[in-house]
């Protein structure tokens, strides 16, 4: 079997407005005709999800550098369960279910991973390597900073509706909770950033931030 996903192509118009029923219409359509072996529809389904998916498990994760592994992971284990879908949820929400047990399963993998590190400086060495000089990155590396220091059920509420799109409702189901809990976790989420974006200005400034 080929496990090597098709990297998504075409161009992405990130300044048009996005049209997320249509997209959610679109993208449950080809999941469905892939699951019946049409090809070229499970290459559609994936390129449309592609970039929701790395954007989810980035921030999940508060590990953007592990991004695209798990993106990959995720399409092969939806590719794989694919006769299971039966359209009941859109295939996007589907899809970020099955990115969460990735994200998951590679937090459990990485706890029972023994650490062969001989050295204190890898931090150095990671940020050596990082791409810079590139539109929003210095302001990408500040969300995801803020991001980590979330707890994890907040985080998720934060970025599957603020960052994803999906409505409160969307987010509920993927989470497993009430869209109260959720409209909860997304306000404190909210205000723990902006507290932390304060600090950061009040400090930058070199003053006392206030508490």
């Amino acid at each position: 079997m080929n496990t090597t996903l098709p990297a998504p192509r075409g161009p992405q118009r990130a300044t048009v407005p996005r049209d997320r029923t249509a997209e959610d219409s679109a993208a449950t359509a080809w999941a469905l005709a892939a699951r019946a072996g049409n090809r070229e529809a499970a290459d559609a389904f994936v390129r449309a999800l592609h970039r929701d998916v790395v954007r989810y498990v980035a921030h999940l994760s508060a590990d953007p550098q592990a991004a695209e592994d798990l993106a990959q992971d995720t399409f092969l284990r939806a590719l794989r369960t694919l006769h299971r879908f039966e359209g009941r949820s859109s295939a996007r929400t589907w899809l970020l279910t099955i990115a969460r047990r990735a994200v998951v399963d590679d937090f459990r993998r990485a706890a029972a991973r023994p650490l062969l590190a001989d050295t204190d400086d890898w931090c150095l060495t990671v940020e050596r390597n990082q791409p810079t000089g590139l539109p929003g990155f210095e302001d990408g590396v500040a969300l995801q900073d803020l991001l980590a220091a979330l707890p994890y059920d907040r985080r998720q509420a934060f970025v599957l509706t603020q960052l994803l799109g999906l409505s409160y409702a969307e987010a509920a189901r993927e989470a497993g909770c009430p869209i109260g809990t959720v409209r909860s976790r997304v306000a404190w989420a909210r205000s723990a950033l902006i507290r932390r974006l304060e600090q950061g200005e009040e400090e930058a400034l070199g003053r006392t931030p206030v508490s």
